[in-house]
């Protein structure tokens, strides 16, 4: 520790090569996690068509079956596996049927590496920071599975709302009666908002994993930081939306996931509530 102390630039590269492998965990959680629970549904409901739900391996988790290409099914090799160079030395394409490979991959490994070394340069070596990166881990996986799927996993806001309580009854970042408020504001919070927008209208506005997600934020962060990551995903989401709708990408009625913005807010409120508040504090004269 004292060696990375003293040479900056080595915690940096380990930090982003922490982060890039961890980044290429994460691909195989935000593709892989969706389609498991859908098997898992098609078990359950056995009066679905099997035909609706993707045909998988007998023994298809996190870890099994090896990486493969979804087109042609050949194994990939660990060289051809390893974050963003293997994208870079492969030119976007599998070596065996040269299929385009997303580009999506490298960049989540890439901003894995570098959100990871925000939280670093942000706490420390510390072990806040260690928490804290586990935190951001969830929240990336669970910000695309959303975006991808319209769901958040209950394996994913579970576990992260458990964690914020268990962390913080230690004294991590609020005091725990703050957290476990946190919790029943942040769930409340968004289920009220439910079920008026549904006696409003007749629809569902948004999903029970919106709630559970900002549960868990408030676990994290506590009640009083609500506001902010309210405000902020709310401000992302209309603007995204209305970007959207400008570009005639979306249409009004089609339902956009709130969960990547209420995942963006929880941490960038984690990182830097003190100097936002501050901030606006100081623009709006009451400082």
């Amino acid at each position: 520790m004292q060696f990375l102390v003293e040479l900056p630039w080595s915690l940096i590269i380990l930090v982003m090569v922490l982060g890039l492998c961890i980044g290429s965990f994460l691909n195989v959680v935000i593709y892989r996690l969706p389609l498991m629970m859908q098997r898992e549904w098609a078990a359950e409901c056995k009066n679905i068509e099997q035909e609706e739900f993707p045909d998988l391996p007998e023994r298809f988790n996190l870890a099994t079956p090896t990486s493969a290409c979804p087109n042609c099914g050949n194994g990939i090799k660990p060289w051809q596996n390893i974050p963003v160079f293997s994208y870079l030395l492969l030119r976007g394409r599998c070596k065996h049927c040269a299929t385009p490979i997303s580009v999506r991959y490298p960049l989540v490994e890439f901003f894995t590496a570098v959100i990871s070394l925000l939280v670093i340069w942000q706490f420390g070596l510390t072990e806040q920071a260690a928490v804290v990166l586990i935190f951001s881990w969830l929240l990336i996986s669970m910000a695309l599975i959303d975006a991808d799927t319209m769901l958040l996993p209950d394996s994913l806001t579970l576990p992260l709302l458990w964690l914020g309580l268990a962390v913080n009854s230690l004294g991590a970042f609020v005091p725990l009666v703050e957290a476990v408020w946190g919790a029943i504001i942040g769930y409340l919070c968004l289920w009220s908002v439910y079920w008026l927008f549904k006696l409003a209208t007749g629809k569902e506005g948004m999903g029970y994993g919106d709630f559970k997600l900002l549960a868990a934020l408030g676990a994290w962060l506590g009640w009083q930081a609500l506001p902010m990551v309210i405000l902020i995903s709310a401000l992302c989401g209309v603007i995204y939306g209305l970007t959207q709708m400008a570009l005639s990408r979306h249409e009004r009625s089609q339902p956009m996931p709130f969960g990547p913005w209420l995942a963006a807010a929880g941490w960038i409120t984690m990182l830097w509530q003190e100097p936002i508040s501050n901030t606006y504090l100081r623009l709006s004269g009451l400082q």
